[in-house]
């Protein structure tokens, strides 16, 4: 009970939390920068992943009807899939701005365009659906002889894989490459790019500007552990060498926690965000 309350008060302030950086970030024409656009479908997906999530799983808990229907299940997997494919993809982004801003600053406002940011989001979204339908698709097609009771709190695949009485160790290396592109690869190049920026940033003189730089660099690097760590333990391994209660306890930092902390992350050592909350709270105050 007392765990049930403290999720659904970690939804609320992740919800209220998410939906302020977004409102902040278009309110103020300031923050109409690529980086801030990505920081807000960031958010965007944050707010939606757990929404996906933690109202079946608190509804299910204060009526006492754990259940899910099959169709239900299916599109809760379809949508937890495709947030979390689309935010991996989103935080690749972010390290390719920060490291055009950076790296290449004459020629970040040419590349950087509106224009382009809105097509990478777009490619994100579409990618992430896409990737997702495939993966939703194929494992609800597999036949389940025995319990139908998940070991989970909401359904994805590998609790659906456990399900399956027949051989999936194909389906589950497929899992595992498809992890590797979707994981290993974006954060193979987020490591690339932060390394080529604090190389260049080293090589700077002015400390006010390396400061600066190195403040909004470990925010996004913070935010981009606390992602990628839980989920290439859990998509990149078999189902079978770890058990349910690890995988709960992952995704309930990844799913539940991150989402709450990412916006506090960005917005306390930002100062440009605490300038545009502040301004929002004097034209609330004045009004």
């Amino acid at each position: 009970m007392i765990l049930n309350s403290m999720i659904v008060f970690i939804y609320i302030l992740a919800f209220l939390g998410n939906m302020l950086l977004i409102v902040l970030i278009w309110e103020d024409s300031r923050l109409h920068t690529p980086m801030y656009i990505l920081l807000s479908q960031l958010s965007l997906i944050d707010l939606t992943l757990t929404s996906t999530i933690v109202p079946k799983m608190a509804s299910n808990f204060f009526t006492g009807k754990r259940t899910i229907s099959w169709i239900g299940c299916g599109i809760q997997s379809f949508f937890f899939l495709m947030l979390g494919m689309s935010e991996c993809l989103i935080l690749t982004l972010m390290a390719y701005d920060r490291y055009m801003a950076v790296c290449s600053p004459l020629r970040y406002p040419t590349i950087m365009s509106p224009r382009f940011c809105l097509q990478m989001v777009a490619g994100c979204w579409t990618g992430g659906s896409i990737s997702s339908l495939i993966h939703t698709i194929y494992p609800m097609h597999f036949p389940i002889c025995g319990s139908r009771e998940i070991h989970h709190f909401f359904c994805e695949v590998p609790v659906l894989i456990k399900l399956s009485c027949k051989d999936t160790s194909v389906y589950q290396l497929v899992v595992v490459v498809t992890s590797i592109v979707l994981l290993v690869l974006p954060f193979s190049l987020i490591t690339a790019s932060y390394t080529l920026i604090f190389l260049t940033v080293l090589r700077m003189n002015s400390v006010k500007g390396r400061k600066k730089i190195l403040a909004t660099c470990s925010s996004h690097l913070t935010v981009v552990s606390l992602f990628f760590g839980p989920n290439i333990f859990i998509y990149m391994t078999f189902t079978s060498s770890h058990s349910p209660e690890q995988d709960q306890a992952l995704s309930v930092f990844s799913n539940i926690l991150t989402p709450l902390l990412n916006p506090l992350i960005y917005s306390l050592r930002n100062k440009e965000v605490v300038a545009a909350l502040r301004k929002l709270m004097g034209r609330s105050v004045a009004s």
